[in-house]
């Protein structure tokens, strides 16, 4: 069990030290892995510890995707690694209420193939928020935790879906900033 700790607190540094050092660069946001740079989301998401006390918590905080019911939008996750992590996926929960199919409208769970059985331990928690914004984009109407948002999609009633959704994005994330360049824990 130890050992384990001590393997997510290791990536966790890693990862946390990519942060630090593409935001000294200039970068709003870091790769805290190499893989999947493709769509530069990276503006879009901001990352870091919840406290420095525990590596294992985290907070990011994502911009509603272009030509989406989401857009100017900014919305706080929270982020629970377990001790197994990079081996197990972390656990990414919306603390911003949101109307999306693969979202739990009360929890915030996230419904997402690549934070459950098709996670693979080279991808970071930089990659994980790449994913949960893509899936703002493209929603998945045939696996929903929001059961009212999926029919409306499945239904092909898009522009309930979308109006709604866009009513939650008003209601509920345009009221909160972006983090300033500099903000979290640590020196940015």
């Amino acid at each position: 069990m130890m050992r384990n700790n001590l393997g997510a607190a290791k990536r966790l540094r890693k990862e946390l030290q990519s942060l630090e050092k593409s935001a000294k660069n200039g970068d709003t946001a870091a790769t805290a892995t190499s893989a999947a740079a493709e769509n530069d989301t990276s503006d879009n998401i901001h990352l870091r510890p919840t406290d420095m006390s525990s590596l294992l918590h985290w907070t990011a905080y994502i911009q509603g995707p272009k030509d989406s019911p989401y857009e100017g939008g900014v919305f706080q996750l929270s982020i629970q690694c377990g001790t197994d992590y990079p081996l197990a996926p972390p656990t990414i929960t919306f603390d911003t209420k949101i109307f999306h199919p693969n979202v739990h409208f009360e929890k915030g769970d996230v419904c997402l193939d690549i934070l459950k059985k098709e996670w693979s331990p080279a991808w970071g928690l930089q990659a994980a928020c790449r994913a949960v914004l893509a899936l703002l984009s493209d929603p998945d109407a045939e696996s929903p935790l929001n059961c009212d948002a999926g029919n409306m999609i499945r239904s092909g009633d898009v522009a309930a879906f979308w109006t709604t959704a866009e009513m939650y994005t008003v209601e509920n994330a345009f009221f909160i900033d972006w983090p300033p360049r500099g903000s979290g824990t640590g020196n940015y």
